[in-house]
């Protein structure tokens, strides 16, 4: 393999008997994000803090911020330090918590993190390095490990006890610059191929909102006054009955993307579960909104009758025959800023359903609905499906991206290469 071929020098050079393992207990330690702050703190700041948004979106935390809390003079909290790895503390989903964000670039004036997230700070900065750090730690076996470390009901919590046992490899230097080298060549293509997509993206945004909302003589409703809008719940995980061999396809908001389908369930329920809690069964063609979290008005549409969970709101019309579903979905997708004004501050954003019945929404006559919803489904088709165009060659190179980076670790760790199923250009 091309790829390996100076990579296999070094490690002969280097480390020819394996390469050393580590606990991040026995290499550092745990500090949490910010405390005692209110919301007030968080609405005349004068000091700059990372997001959950920033620390789950980015495997290098991102520095050029403009959120602010107030922090007073000799007041006691802990800024981020280069070098430092930033974890999500908890999700959903297990395969989703302690997802990482590295402190890759040196600070150039203190900035502080939010209460849900919580830091882990080498004490010998020099064990890793920060470029290497960023995809070692959202690998495929490190991510497996701290999915472990995970455990709630209807919220998984992240245990600092047991991210301590988490082990993860120590290769010598000159390896761990080469497979950062590597590695960093497909994300900044990526990058660049994300980056087009985003200003695409953002044309068609601006086509859609001009559409949905620019003709003064359509009516404005309430959403709650054109639709039913729901939330459901999570049966007990302490019931088996409830989950084991489910057939009922059930939905946490993780699946709230912006795009105008759901790839697959988060998990199935029996019907002695969908009976035994509060759990909702939505038609097909229903809008989903996350009311919580980095997803937090974001919008899914279901292609199939599932259940949803309490952090979703389903939003379907009372009267089809005046308002098309889809159109509902892309009326939806414009009431994103609303939700983004609620996430200001350190507490997890949260939005409930009488917050989202009130949200107003332009509604056309439905044979101009049907026309719109047409337009739409195109340029979505163009921004959003993998299977052409620029989500196409993204996606793949993401996948590519993923399979070196797993690859690279594996051999740099063990000598061994790991195979796959399809050979990537």
């Amino acid at each position: 393999m091309g790829k390996m071929s100076k990579l296999s020098n070094l490690i002969t050079q280097y480390c020819p008997e394996g390469v050393e393992y580590k606990t991040l207990g026995e290499c550092g330690k745990f500090y949490g994000g910010l405390t005692g702050k209110s919301k007030k703190d968080f609405e005349d700041g004068n000091s700059k803090f990372i997001t959950y948004k920033n620390v789950y979106s980015n495997p290098a935390l991102c520095l050029d911020v403009e959120d602010k809390v107030r922090i007073e003079p000799g007041e006691r909290q802990r800024t981020l330090e280069y070098g430092d790895i930033v974890f999500t503390g908890s999700s959903e989903t297990p395969d989703e918590c302690g997802i990482s964000s590295v402190v890759a670039e040196i600070p150039e004036e203190n900035l502080y993190l939010n209460s849900f997230c919580f830091i882990f700070r080498f004490d010998d900065p020099s064990i890793l390095l920060p470029d290497f750090a960023k995809h070692l730690f959202r690998s495929s076996e490190l991510r497996y490990q701290i999915g472990k470390t995970a455990s709630g009901v209807t919220r998984y919590n992240v245990s600092k006890k047991l991210m301590g046992k988490v082990s993860f490899p120590v290769p010598p230097l000159e390896v761990q610059r080469e497979i950062v080298r590597v590695l960093d060549s497909f994300t900044l293509l990526t990058a660049e191929l994300t980056a087009e997509l985003t200003a695409r993206k953002q044309q068609y945004e601006f086509y859609r909102d001009y559409l949905l909302n620019g003709n003064s003589d359509y009516d404005i409703c309430n959403l709650g006054d054109v639709c039913d809008v729901v939330a459901g719940g999570t049966p007990s995980r302490k019931v088996s009955d409830y989950w084991e061999d489910g057939c009922i396809p059930w939905l946490g908001s993780t699946v709230c993307k912006n795009k105008k389908n759901v790839d697959e369930p988060t998990e199935f329920i029996t019907e002695l579960g969908l009976e035994k809690s509060s759990a909702k069964m939505m038609k097909k063609d229903t809008t989903l909104i996350a009311l919580v979290g980095a997803t937090i008005g974001k919008v899914a549409f279901t292609t199939f009758d599932v259940a949803i969970n309490q952090n979703i709101a389903g939003v379907y019309p009372k009267d089809t025959s005046k308002i098309n579903p889809s159109y509902i979905y892309y009326a939806c997708t414009t009431l994103y800023p609303h939700f983004l004004n609620l996430t200001q501050g350190s507490k997890l954003a949260m939005a409930n359903l009488t917050f989202v019945r009130g949200l107003k929404i332009s509604v056309p006559p439905i044979d101009v609905q049907n026309h719109l919803v047409n337009v739409l489904d195109n340029f979505e088709s163009i921004t959003s499906d993998l299977s052409i165009g620029l989500p196409a060659e993204i996606e793949a190179r993401k996948k590519q991206y993923e399979y070196y980076r797993d690859a690279l670790l594996t051999y740099a760790s063990t000598g061994k290469i790991i195979a796959r199923q399809t050979e990537h250009n």
